[in-house]
Parts: C-alpha cells; sequence; structure tokens
C-alpha cells in the first residue's frame, strides 16, 4: 500500500485532537514515513498554507531540536501557521523562543537569574503552601472540575514571577485562552476578567482588548501578532513603570531589552509559561486516573512522585508539536528537505518511539530513564522546567494524598481542545470520599 497523503494531513487538523492524540496514526507514520510531508489546508477563516514535514521519531526529532545551524527557530518562527505579513514575522522573531543563537542565548541568559536552584528554592516553599490551600478549600465539596483548579496553581506562580497584582491574575487566563484556545469556538473570545477586581492598569488594558482584528483582506489576523495582543503589550508597559523588585519585569529592564523584546518576552511567561502546566496537570491527572493501577501505586508509595510527574509528563505533552525551518537543503531519514521548508517536530510522537520507551503506550510510574522530550530539548529546552516539576510534584501529591478514593465522574466526558498545538482538557470532573 502506498503513501497515503490524505491520512497523513490529519495530523494538522485541530478537529484530530479534539478527539484524542491520534498516537496509533503517529506509530504508522513512524514505521512508513518517520519524516513525511503534510499538507496544511485551510481551517476555518485561515487559510491554506504551504505544507511542511512532519518529524515523528525521537532521534530525528531530538536531531532537530539540537541542529539550529539547519533547523531554524528564527527564519519562519515556530508555530506551523506562518505570521500574516513581512511585519508580523519580524516581530515575532523578536521573542526568545524564535530565536538562534548567539542571539537566543543573549535573551535567555537576562532571564535566567529567575530559574536559579536558590530561586526555585525560595519559590517552592510558597508553591507548596498555595497547592495546599487550594486542595484544603475544595476537599469538603467531594466533587470539583479539576481544570481551573490546576489552572490557578501555574497563574498564581506566573504573577508572583512577573510581579502582576493578585487582582489582575485572571488577564493571564484570559490571554493565554485567546492565543492558545484559538482554534476552539470556546476559548477564542473569551474574557473572564472581572473589571471590578481589576487594578486601574488591569482595567486599562481591558478596554483596550481589540475585537475584530483583521488582515487587509478581511481575515481574522494572527493571535500572536502585536495587533491581536495590544492590550497585553500596554499592560505590561504599564507594569515597567513601576516593576515590582526581583521580577522578571524588573530583570527585563535592567537586561537592556528593545521594546519589541520586552513585549514578546512578557508575552512568553504570560502566555506560554502558565498555559503549558495548565494542560499538563489536567491531563496528567486524567491520565493517572484511567489508569487505576498506577493512580494506587501513587497512593501508596508517594516517594514515587518526582518520576509520575516524568511519565505523566510523557504520556501527556502538553505541547504537541514545534515548528522550525531548513536553513538549507538537508536530508533528514532519507528524505530530501530543501532550504526554506517548513519542519515541524512533533512530541507527541517522540515520546511513544518504542525504540526508546519500551511498552509505550503503557502508563508506569516507575519507568526509569525517561527521555521524554516535552520540554523540548537543544537550546530551547524549557527554561522554567525545574519550575514546572515544582508545581506539578505540589499539587499532585497534595491531591493524591487529600482527596482520597479519587476517580473520574461517572458519565461526566472530559472535553479536549481543538487545538494542533496545545495538549488540552476544558473540564475535567471528579470526585472523592
Amino acid at each position: 500500500m502506498g503513501f497515503d497523503q490524505a491520512r497523513a494531513n490529519r495530523i494538522f487538523l485541530p478537529e484530530t485532537y479534539a478527539e484524542g492524540v491520534p498516537y496509533e496514526l503517529f506509530r504508522e507514520l513512524r514505521a512508513e514515513a518517520p519524516v513525511c510531508w503534510v499538507e496544511e489546508p485551510a481551517v476555518g477563516d485561515w487559510p491554506a498554507g504551504p505544507g511542511y514535514w512532519a518529524v515523528l521519531r525521537h532521534a530525528d526529532v531530538k536531531h532537530v531540536l539540537r541542529s539550529p545551524e539547519d533547523f531554524s527557530s528564527h527564519l519562519g518562527a515556530t508555530q506551523i501557521r506562518d505570521p500574516d505579513s513581512p511585519a508580523d514575522l519580524e516581530f515575532a522573531r523578536t521573542m526568545m523562543l524564535n530565536q538562534d543563537p548567539p542571539d537566543h542565548s543573549r535573551l535567555r541568559r537576562a532571564v535566567a537569574a529567575a530559574f536559579t536552584p536558590r530561586a526555585l528554592r525560595e519559590l517552592a516553599a510558597s508553591i507548596e503552601q498555595r497547592a495546599d490551600e487550594l486542595v484544603t478549600a475544595v476537599r469538603p465539596l467531594g466533587q470539583v472540575d479539576f481544570v481551573p483548579l490546576a489552572a490557578d496553581l501555574p497563574v498564581w506562580t506566573l504573577a508572583r514571577i512577573l510581579g502582576v497584582p493578585e487582582q489582575d491574575q485572571q488577564l493571564l487566563v484570559d490571554w493565554s485562552n485567546r492565543v492558545i484556545g484559538y482554534q476552539d469556538p470556546d476559548y477564542a473570545d473569551s474574557a473572564t476578567a472581572d473589571p471590578a477586581l481589576l487594578t486601574a492598569p488591569g482595567r486599562a488594558a481591558l478596554a483596550r482588548r481589540p475585537t475584530a482584528v483583521t488582515t487587509p483582506d478581511g481575515r481574522p489576523v494572527n493571535p500572536r501578532s502585536r495587533a491581536a495582543l495590544a492590550d497585553m503589550f500596554g499592560y505590561a508597559h504599564a507594569l515597567a513603570e513601576q516593576p515590582p523588585p526581583g521580577s522578571i519585569v524588573a530583570r527585563m529592564l535592567e537586561a537592556g531589552l528593545s521594546t519589541a523584546e520586552f513585549e514578546t518576552m512578557f508575552f512568553l511567561f504570560a502566555v506560554a509559561g502558565n498555559e503549558t502546566l495548565r494542560n499538563g496537570l489536567p491531563g496528567g491527572l486524567y491520565s493517572l486516573l484511567t489508569h487505576p493501577d498506577q493512580y494506587r501505586l501513587l497512593c501508596r508509595r508517594p516517594e514515587l512522585t518526582a518520576s509520575a510527574v516524568e511519565e505523566l509528563l510523557r504520556f501527556w505533552p502538553p505541547v504537541l508539536e514545534f515548528r522550525r525551518t531548513a536553513t538549507r537543503d538537508v536530508v533528514l531519514a532519507g528524505r530530501r528537505i530543501r532550504g526554506g521548508d517548513k519542519v515541524v517536530v512533533y512530541h507527541a510522537s517522540a515520546n511513544r518511539d518504542p525504540s526508546v520507551f519500551p511498552d509505550p503506550d503503557r502508563l508506569d510510574l516507575t519507568r526509569r530513564p525517561n527521555d521524554h522530550v516535552s520540554f523540548g530539548f537543544g537550546p530551547h529546552f524549557c527554561v522554567g522546567a525545574q519550575l514546572a516539576r515544582i508545581q506539578f510534584s505540589a499539587l499532585l501529591r497534595r491531591v493524591v494524598a487529600e482527596l482520597p478514593g479519587l476517580e473520574l465522574v461517572p458519565g461526566a466526558r472530559p472535553t479536549r481542545l481543538v487545538s494542533n498545538f496545545q495538549n488540552g482538557l476544558k473540564n475535567l470532573s471528579i470526585r472523592w470520599g
């Protein structure tokens, strides 16, 4: 049987992931075409794209991620969808995520001090306390939607790191929903922040929220563009007028970042910094509760929490893929890739590669080693990975210890985020006792 292009195209379509990550399709493609061409048909209001090379095996994914000289984050940025205009691409390129060394290294150094072992130790105690408060507050209820509960911890943590007042934390949620959930009608236009609770800069940002921003030909603009995020960037500049000492905002100003670099760095922390864990925590708990033998194992052996976090991240990677652009003609897994072609690495596929993970579709909290790529690899390995582990461990440990007999609410089927980028749940009803 020849290569089925229509079948391969399914890994691009956002609606595919609304039904679950297509692990069986990834398995088949890894075996027959581990680097394969994927077309980009039009999706809703978004126009068709030129297509890209999907990279599906663990070794090839790591090769692409550690080789910026061949596979650039800067040339076309890191999202499958191309920016709407050369100006939007130029703005996107100022973000640390969309830089190659040495410029990437300069920006990374500007914020790295916030993630030193000492800084993380100081944060860890307050994160443990917050996790305890969250679980203690819901324990008498007997049942809760875990998604908003899980969202609180990373948003609260990022607000502290950025210096965002507690009253304005909901703005971080709304910005994330708009950017990450733009393919999902439930999230694309969500605005939940209560103006009465916000600070004056927060209310000003809410008033500046763009509506119906379109390109010259009438299409909705990319949600990551400067025009679509004018309210968030305005808030960032207001925060910068009196930045809390020691905050990421203060560090960015001290590092002398340009205006565009400051804006995109704030974007990176405000959105990517909380959205990954907002998806990873509910997805991890869902994975655990649908494997009751592993849940019971963790109840009996809480010392497995650290390895459980790694396995849950492997099993439910919060980020499905990232894009690079070939800098020159190269050969990867026998396929000739031309300079300028898009190359998209699939973390979700690499994390189930049987050449690296024995019995990869089995959840095994004792799995070691666990060389998952959920935090990326190479120069762009997630700068906040250890902070994410601290938060994941803190909440998982409290939930398992304080909510006995945990299970999914019968009949309350969780709903998945419609996205080909983030692997998320929109709700997860759990009960205990």
